[in-house]
């Protein structure tokens, strides 16, 4: 993999250890430089042997890949197949064979713990480690499991056996940075599921995967700037937050623990965390209802996934605003391979609509229909009409219809509350038997109405999402 300078890595003390020996470089064959193997990764070709599949893998089925022409190791939890990578690796084939069916975490710490691994590797990822079965009751003796991590408690064993795999952090520096790794042991993490606040030096990051969170919450060591960077490696779910140093010292430990610092529970048992952002304009889009734009610290990173929503706290005359942590169970993998979208809403029920409606429009390459209904009492209260109606036209995908339930006498619209009739003649597909999803959010007597009613139209709990506050 990749060499730093020896100037680059920290203290002996610190978290972050090198061996003091170092490690020597070999000749590598014509065509076998990193760029050669990059080109290769790119390919398309098949790197694991197994055509794409992800597995889990057995402590007995791990040793078994031991040779050159099949040798797997396991990073860090994660299974990799480097039989096609030995040739390109510049610490030479021996080095690899060190770890051959085996768990090569710590190897991997002591001799290049900086290397982004995962992207270097990632076409050549077999699986993850399978999780070993709970410890008896009755057995005292602190066993490790494979890749090296101990269980915390009897909390973390149930999640193990009930809910997605606990995640684990890591973190290591070079003489400007200090980058912590999240390890949440599923695919697909993106940015919309990582929270990260930097506030007088405590750093509070939140993971939310599937209906858990995983929490980092720590005092730092030393000072850092306000600015970071935050990326997530979807395909071996790991996110990396990279944090710049004050002064550029070595530390020695990354911080202490806060409250929660390390915990994983259930989503619904956080509770609310906020931050405070500054006002910048607000408008008013009707009778009753503002627009407000909010900027975000810049120590803060912070993104609403598609059908999410925050909390907003704020003093009558104040120019800050405080914003929760995204709030949500909507699924945007929901969504995948839907050709008809149907949106039904009420007043300001809309407003989870505009973000999946926009995700519908961009990102939904099935996509064939997707339209609104759109329920309010006057036409003053109807928000974005204008834009609504503009998009129409722009996009033929894209149709809207507007009921009223207290009209004027020049309305020609339809009017009602829903309906059967109404939503009949509006949940027309596409194609007879095209795919479908249908999403509702209002009040909370219209969204379980109208979930009743779509149910009474014959369509499954797995095709209806009610939106709630």
């Amino acid at each position: 993999m990749l060499n730093v300078p020896s100037q680059a890595f920290p203290a002996p003390g610190s978290q972050q250890r090198v061996a003091s020996q170092g490690r020597s470089k070999v000749p590598l064959k014509q065509g076998r430089s990193l760029m050669d193997w990059i080109r290769l990764t790119r390919s398309g070709k098949d790197l694991t042997g197994l055509k794409g599949r992800l597995i889990d893998v057995t402590e007995e089925e791990l040793k078994a890949h031991n040779k050159k022409d099949d040798c797997w190791i396991c990073i860090r939890g994660l299974v990799y197949n480097v039989s096609p990578y030995m040739e390109y690796h510049p610490g030479g084939e021996d080095e690899l064979m060190r770890a051959a069916g085996t768990d090569g975490t710590d190897l991997f710490n002591e001799v290049h713990r900086w290397v982004n691994y995962e992207s270097m590797l990632k076409e050549c990822l077999v699986g993850r480690m399978a999780m070993k079965p709970a410890v008896p009751k009755d057995c005292h003796e602190r066993k490790r499991v494979l890749n090296g991590m101990l269980p915390k408690s009897q909390v973390t064993d149930t999640l193990l056996k009930e809910g997605p795999s606990s995640p684990s952090h890591d973190w290591f520096q070079t003489e400007s940075s200090v980058t912590i790794v999240i390890y949440t042991k599923q695919k697909n993490i993106n940015l919309d599921s990582v929270v990260v606040d930097l506030q007088d030096d405590t750093l509070r990051a939140e993971a939310v995967i599937k209906d858990h969170s995983y929490l980092i919450h720590v005092g730092l060591s030393h000072e850092v700037l306000e600015n970071f960077s935050v990326r997530a490696i979807e395909n071996v779910g790991k996110v990396d937050i990279v944090l710049q140093k004050r002064e550029n010292i070595s530390w020695k430990c990354l911080g202490h623990p806060l409250e929660k610092h390390d915990s994983f529970i259930p989503k619904k048992d956080t509770g609310l965390y906020y931050r405070k952002c500054q006002l910048i304009s607000k408008e008013d889009v009707t009778h009753d209802t503002r627009l407000f734009c909010l900027m975000l610290p810049p120590s803060t990173h912070l993104q609403v996934p598609v059908g999410h929503h925050v909390y907003l706290k704020l003093s009558v005359t104040g120019d800050f605003v405080s914003v929760s942590s995204p709030e949500g169970n909507f699924k945007v993998s929901k969504l995948q391979d839907v050709e008809d979208l149907f949106l039904l809403a009420a007043g300001t029920g809309f407003t989870p609509m505009v973000n999946v409606l926009n995700y519908a429009l961009t990102s939904m390459s099935s996509l064939r229909k997707v339209k609104l209904m759109f329920f309010n009492k006057t036409e003053n209260d109807i928000i974005w009409r204008c834009q609504l109606e503009k998009l129409a036209l722009k996009d033929k995908r894209f149709d809207v219809q507007f009921v009223l339930s207290e009209p004027s006498s020049e309305w020609n619209g339809k009017q009602g509350h829903v309906s059967p009739a109404l939503l009949s003649e509006f949940l027309q597909r596409s194609s007879e038997n095209s795919r479908v999803f249908l999403c509702v959010c209002g009040p909370t007597p219209f969204t379980d109405e109208g979930i009743r009613l779509l149910h009474d139209l014959n369509f499954s709990t797995d095709e209806i999402h009610g939106f709630t506050a």
